[in-house]
This record gives C-alpha cells, sequence and structure tokens, in this order.
C-alpha cells in the first residue's frame, strides 16, 4: 500500500481465453487462512524505508480465478497502528483472466513491463507478447500469477495519509509457497517491492492483528 493519491479508476472484469484453458493446480500453500509474511520495500531518491508486512488469505476459487485476503502494514511511519485492507486478486490462467489487465491505467506495454520483472515469467513472454498468453496452459506450471487490488481500508480511514490507487503484480511458487510482487500505480514511488514468504501464526516472531470484516 503506497502513498498519497486518490484512486481514480473503478474495478471491472477481463476476461480472456477459450474453455479449454486449463486453471492452475490446487496448491495447500494458496488456500484459504494461510498466512505470509515479509516486507514491502517502498524506497526512492529520497528515503529508504521497508514496512513489515503480514498478508492472509480469506478466500480462494481457482475455477473462477478468483482470491482474496487482507495485508497488514505495520510499521508506517505516519499511521499510528497497523494499517490493514482488504484486497481482491486476479489468478492469471488463460481462462478467467489474461496477462493483460485492461484497467486500472494499465497498458499492455506496461503489464509486459511489469511481469518482466519476474525471472519467471521469461519462458512465458513471447506467447504473451502474441496473444496474451490465451494459449498457454499453466495448468502445471510451478509458478502462479496474480493481480492484487486493494479495495478498502479495513481498521483505518481514507485519511490516514496512505493510497490504494494501485494494485500489485503477483508471482507465487507452488514449490515454497513464496510471494513477490510489484506494485504498480503511475502517482506512486515507481519501485516498490513485496516479498513474502508462507508462514504459520504460531511461528516465533509472527503475529496478525484481530479484526472482523464486515
Amino acid at each position: 500500500m503506497p502513498v498519497r493519491v486518490v484512486e481514480t479508476s473503478a474495478p471491472s472484469q477481463v476476461s480472456g481465453g477459450d474453455s479449454g484453458s486449463t486453471c492452475p493446480q490446487p496448491c495447500t500453500l494458496l488456500s484459504v487462512g494461510q498466512a505470509f509474511s515479509g516486507t514491502q520495500n517502498v524506497s526512492n531518491k529520497h528515503i529508504d524505508e521497508a514496512w513489515r508486512v503480514n498478508v492472509r488469505i480469506q478466500g480462494c476459487d481457482l475455477d473462477h480465478g478468483y482470491l482474496c485476503g487482507t495485508m497488514e502494514a505495520l510499521n508506517v511511519p505516519m499511521a499510528d497502528t497497523p494499517v490493514i485492507t482488504f484486497w481482491e486478486g486476479e489468478i492469471v490462467d488463460t481462462k478467467n483472466y489474461t496477462f493483460f489487465t485492461g484497467k486500472w491505467e494499465a497498458t499492455p506495454e506496461d503489464d509486459i513491463k511489469q511481469w518482466s520483472k519476474f525471472p519467471s515469467f521469461s519462458p512465458l513472454q513471447s506467447q504473451v507478447e502474441a496473444d496474451g498468453g490465451k494459449s498457454l496452459n499453466l495448468s502445471n506450471y510451478p509458478y502462479i500469477f496474480m493481480r492484487w487490488k486493494e479495495l478498502y481500508f479495513v481498521n483505518v480511514g481514507t485519511d490516514c495519509g496512505l493510497t490504494i490507487a494501485g494494485f500489485y503484480y503477483v508471482c507465487f511458487s507452488c514449490s515454497d509457497g513464496s510471494i513477490n510482487g510489484f506494485y504498480y500505480d503511475p502517482n506512486s514511488s515507481p519501485f516498490q517491492k513485496l516479498e513474502l514468504k508462507s508462514t504459520n501464526e504460531g511461528r516465533p516472531g509472527f503475529s496478525f492483528s484481530s479484526y472482523e470484516l464486515q
């Protein structure tokens, strides 16, 4: 969750691919209740800053390319309390969603530029550039690509000094549950990297605030 602009675009679903395309296989590390912990680097030329971040999956429907969850930033300098947001995600499966975003101010050129930051995207890039990756079969690919869009703040108001106008390009490793993401928002810091690892609530050093989604 980066800094200080107002959301101007409204989400709308973009579908692509044919019904014969197959979805990623179920993964226990990407399932309801799974927790992740790590950092979001929000450094720029003026500051060197990283926030501690916890994420929990609240819902996951691979057949429809959907998941949702909460994100908690623990040491945001401008906030008096950990900042929790609720997000929804699009799983790139070539059936429900393609690699091309089609909204949130992201052009196809932006999409290729952002996905190219993930080394795991390299084997797919030429096909994505050709047809959006609609002909790809990602069912057994060892990585799952997603977009995460924060929809609202859970425990603070919109005057908290942060923005949720942008969204994350996300790559999930099926082998170890690690997550890497890059935040995209033309009006925010150009480089914001999310790095998370699968974890358990009982693991020392990990905590997650109690809250209830309305």
